[in-house]
């Protein structure tokens, strides 16, 4: 599959609608079912506004969002700057095809080279294994169990708290 890799913008919304409302797609996410076109919209355009540290990316292939991935900052406290929650989608027709692999490894270059990010969070459900092992190798590692975490099709299911702390965190460079 050939597609590039870009920055979001508010025009992909009803691109992220599409793809996140698709019953193979949304029971995999920490979204809910009929996304709002308008909602992607407005979070969208505040990602340009200054002082956002969001990085959200899309993966483009004939025109069309095949898959999308962000680093979203934790919070404004001053103790937890240097940490980002990270979320990914792929569309069921470009799962499998290393869609997700560029995503996370655009993301990961840009949280250690140019973010000032120490650690990458993340929430996946327990029994999307495709998803773990992807996350496992961008050196993420489960932190423990959340029971009963979310309602998904009528069933409470359980999720891993993942994290990734940077693996060669930056120096100050020697002192003249």
């Amino acid at each position: 599959m050939t597609f590039s890799i870009r920055r979001c913008k508010p025009t992909d919304s009803s691109e992220l609608v599409r793809m996140m409302g698709d019953d193979t797609v949304y029971p995999n996410l920490l979204q809910a079912p009929y996304p709002s076109e308008e909602r992607w919209r407005k979070m969208l355009e505040g990602n340009d506004a200054p002082g956002n540290s969001d990085l959200v990316l899309v993966a483009v292939s004939d025109d069309q969002v095949i898959a999308s991935a962000g680093l979203h900052g934790v919070g404004q406290q001053i103790r937890r700057r240097h940490v980002a929650s990270l979320g990914i989608s792929v569309a069921s027709q470009a799962q499998g095809q290393g869609v997700g692999t560029a995503l996370m490894a655009a993301l990961t270059r840009y949280a250690d080279n140019w973010a000032q990010l120490l650690r990458i969070e993340l929430t996946v459900y327990t029994d999307n294994d495709r998803a773990i092992r992807l996350y496992r190798k961008f050196g993420f590692e489960e932190e423990g169990v959340r029971r009963a975490f979310a309602l998904r099709d009528g069933v409470y299911v359980d999720a891993l708290g993942m994290a990734r702390l940077h693996p060669d965190p930056p120096r100050l460079p020697p002192h003249p």
